[in-house]
């Protein structure tokens, strides 16, 4: 049996569907953000997630100094910040194009998320060109109004819940 291929293991991934999140941080490395759905629960004690970031990412110094982040999962509706954050966009634009709230942290997190995670990151362990950033939940902030967007196929799909 042979290895599978990065384009074979691309292409299986494209097939595991995922909630699309904005990763956002802020303090003294400055503000950032970021697209990801590379994010999974990894304990409710205490309550941690885990967040993958390639550490060729422009926005990967400033999520290494600063130490903490808020994982803003998305809302149906929000895959046009979707690709601002997954893009080229200038960070300050980034921002400028959605409503923002500050949690304990003090990291921007997105008003009409489903759900956002205020965390400290607790440890980081380097796997590949990847970090796997361990963030300890200091704060979540819910939107029951709300339906969510994953990531499956290599395209946005909206989730709604069923018609009674």
């Amino acid at each position: 049996m042979s290895v599978p291929s990065q384009q074979q293991f691309r292409d299986a991934m494209a097939r595991l569907g995922a909630a699309v999140n904005i990763i956002t941080t802020d303090g003294p490395a400055g503000m950032a953000g970021f697209t990801a759905s590379a994010v999974c629960s990894v304990t409710d004690s205490p309550p941690t997630l885990l967040v993958c970031l390639n550490r060729a990412a422009s926005v990967w110094p400033v999520f290494s100094e600063n130490r903490q982040l808020c994982v803003n999962t998305l809302a149906a509706g929000h895959e046009s910040l979707s690709n601002l954050f997954g893009g080229k966009t200038p960070m300050a634009e980034r921002f400028t194009a959605a409503e923002w709230r500050y949690g304990v942290t003090g990291c921007p997190r997105l008003e009409g998320a489903v759900v956002s995670f205020d965390c400290r990151i607790s440890q980081t362990v380097s796997v590949g060109t990847h970090d796997i950033l361990f963030c300890e939940v200091m704060e979540i902030a819910r939107n029951d109004d709300t339906h969510g967007l994953v990531w499956f196929d290599r395209g946005y799909h909206q989730l709604m819940r069923p018609a009674c």
